[in-house]
Parts: structure tokens; C-alpha cells; sequence
């Protein structure tokens, strides 16, 4: 009798686990700003075990936050808002300058390097549900590149 309990209990906690399988967020960054800047970027690597898309990004040192995605329109580089970033299973997808990269609009304070910034990322999977990631991004300086 105890047995198949343990089975099912081992069952449920091995499903319950595998619905949480949470993204991961790797080296994430935001370049300094000078004291007048109302922009500013934020940078980090995403990767899920499931297919998911990231939806949305808040940050409360931002008026708004924004997906964005620079690509070249013939000659020059453009950038624009994106509905979305879809994320591969098992995937690494790089949020980078000059490609994908979350935009923070009209901050309420400069960002210094060695400060912290709450970022809230919300993902959706292919169930529907919604899963919220907050990172504390580091702020680096401004004149800091990620390495390749």
C-alpha cells in the first residue's frame, strides 16, 4: 500500500516540477547613462526547456520598456519594436546590441554603474500561461562591451 503512494507522490512532484521549468537568464547588463538621458538598454542571454516567447519587459526606473530589434533596411540600421522574441527549446537566444535588446524610455533616474535594476520579463508558452522572471541587471560602464 505505501509503495504505490511513493510512485504516485514521485510522479506528481516529477510533473509539478516540469510545468515550473522556469527561463533562465544569463549575464544580463545595462550601460550607464549620463545624467539627461531619458533611454537606455538592457542586454542578457535567455534560454527555456520549453518553446515560450518573451511578451513583455517592466522595470520600475522606466516610464516604459520595450522589446526592440535592430536590422538593416538596405543601407542603414534601423530599430524597432518587436510583439515578441521566440524562444527555441533548449535555445540560447541573445538579446545584444545591434540585434535583439529590451529599450527603457523615459527613466526616472540615471543609471550608474554598480547599481541594480529590477527588470520583470514575462514569458508566454505554448499553453498559454504566463511566467514572470525578474532579474536584478547589473549597470555597467559606459564604455563596457560584452564579450562575444
Amino acid at each position: 500500500m505505501f509503495k504505490p503512494f511513493l510512485v504516485l507522490a514521485a510522479a506528481s512532484l516529477f510533473t509539478s516540477s516540469a510545468a515550473f521549468a522556469q527561463v533562465t537568464v544569463g549575464d544580463p547588463w545595462i550601460r550607464a547613462t549620463v545624467p539627461a538621458q531619458k533611454t537606455g538598454g538592457a542586454f542578457m542571454q535567455l534560454r527555456s526547456p520549453k518553446a515560450t516567447r518573451l511578451v513583455d519587459v517592466q522595470s520600475p526606473v522606466a516610464g516604459r520598456a520595450e522589446v526592440h530589434q535592430m536590422a538593416m533596411e538596405g543601407q542603414t540600421m534601423r530599430m524597432q519594436k518587436v510583439d515578441g522574441i521566440d524562444l527555441p527549446a533548449g535555445q540560447s537566444v541573445n538579446l545584444s546590441s545591434g540585434g535583439y535588446h529590451v529599450m527603457l524610455f523615459d527613466l526616472k533616474q540615471q543609471l550608474k554603474e554598480g547599481q541594480q535594476v529590477p527588470l520583470t520579463l514575462t514569458f508566454v508558452g505554448a499553453d498559454k500561461k504566463r511566467e514572470n522572471v525578474t532579474v536584478q541587471v547589473p549597470v555597467k560602464p559606459l564604455t563596457y562591451t560584452a564579450a562575444h
